[in-house]
């Protein structure tokens, strides 16, 4: 598999890394699956872990920790804190350790800050980000990062406050069509040197009739790597054959599939670009 840069961090990855939210009973994974998947990944040369304790209350952790025993060193892993104060983000990462079976992560996200006013709560005095700098410089952490779903503008205004080392952004082909994180983002990121990880790159399963495009397409924007989640081995295969074989889309081919998608940009399907999870409406940005 190709492999980038992560940003100015000195770390390479493949362009295939593995979102473990799925790897849980909720997505009708048992835990046996979850080590075997999660070993064969690896095996295959996947060293990019990203999970969180939200992720069905800690089980995505609870799983992957498992899976990782006597391969810490193999990997690097990613989980994140959604609280956004410095007392309770630092409990959820000592939670995290546990489950995770390990002293240390190599990289602690702010996860999903949607607003403004939620980026202010995490900056402010007592804030999730104090914890962040705090778990740094006593080494429980190496790296630390944002993630955003919504609101290019809100992870914009976080760079121009805080150096993260990376930012986990939404860059699915219809999430170029409203609030675009692969224009207004990814620019001004590459400029400060901050590794982009690519999610959402299905789009919560809509773009499966387009599977390797839809891959193509993410790949094909000028991201440190891709996470994808997968629940069964035939996923995680055809993730691993479609990176083998992937070769960059051209500026046409980009514009051929996003008219042939255009038609899933709406708050229905981009569910995290909307007011509320099934509102039906847009966000609207202030």
């Amino acid at each position: 598999m190709e492999k980038r840069a992560f940003g100015t961090t000195g770390q390479q990855f493949p362009i295939l890394s593995f979102g473990a939210q799925r790897i849980v009973d909720e997505h009708g994974c048992s835990e046996e699956e979850a080590v075997r998947i999660v070993h064969r990944a690896i095996e295959a040369g996947v060293t990019y872990f990203d999970t969180a304790p939200s992720y069905s209350a800690g089980q995505s952790e609870q799983r992957l920790g498992l899976a990782l025993e006597g391969r810490r060193s193999d990997v690097w892993i990613a989980t994140k804190t959604h609280d956004r104060t410095r007392d309770g983000s630092w409990r959820l990462l000592e939670a995290s350790l546990k489950r995770l079976k390990t002293d240390h992560v190599d990289e602690w996200r702010l996860h999903n800050i949607m607003t403004m006013e939620e980026l202010d709560a995490c900056f402010a005095a007592d804030g999730a980000l104090k914890a962040l700098q705090e778990a740094q410089e006593q080494g429980v952490v190496k790296k630390l990062s944002i993630s955003g779903h919504t609101n290019p503008s809100v992870q914009l205004e976080a760079l121009e406050r805080f150096a993260f080392d990376s930012a986990l952004v939404a860059v699915s082909a219809p999430d170029h069509l409203i609030y675009s994180f692969a224009h207004e983002f990814l620019p001004k990121a590459l400029e400060r040197g901050t590794a982009v990880i690519g999610m959402k790159v299905f789009a919560l399963g809509k773009l499966a009739p387009w599977y390797e495009k839809a891959l193509q397409y993410t790949w094909s924007l000028p991201v440190s790597t891709a996470i994808v989640g997968m629940e069964t081995m035939d996923q995680l295969e055809r993730n691993l054959a479609a990176a083998r074989s992937f070769r960059p889309m051209t500026e046409v081919e980009q514009l051929e599939f996003l008219k042939e998608i255009a038609h899933l940009a709406t708050p229905d399907v981009l569910r995290w670009k909307a007011s509320e999870w099934t509102s039906g409406q847009w966000y609207q940005r202030p």
